[in-house]
């Protein structure tokens, strides 16, 4: 299944908005995602990621909202896994 995820930018790379990164953390899980959706998006700000890439930004309560829903079905385990070490 893939889900579109809540993450904080913890980190930049690049000035040009096409090819600028970010760290995302996921709830300890922290996985590398395209900025180019988000030009907006600074470090602190959490934004919503779909298959590498951060698609818009949310606000913190919400996703943390979500981060409660994806434990209670046991996502983040399976983000884990999927990831390997970070």
């Amino acid at each position: 299944m893939c889900l579109a995820v809540p993450g904080k930018v913890i980190s930049i790379s690049g000035d040009d908005p096409l090819t600028r990164t970010g760290r995302v953390d996921f709830g300890g899980v922290v996985r590398e995602a395209s900025l180019a959706y988000v030009p907006e998006a600074c470090v602190g700000d959490y934004v919503i990621v779909h298959v590498g890439f951060a698609i818009s930004k949310v606000d913190e309560a919400e996703a943390h909202k979500v981060f409660e829903y994806l434990k209670q079905m046991d996502e983040l385990a399976e983000l884990k896994e999927a990831g390997g070490s970070g």
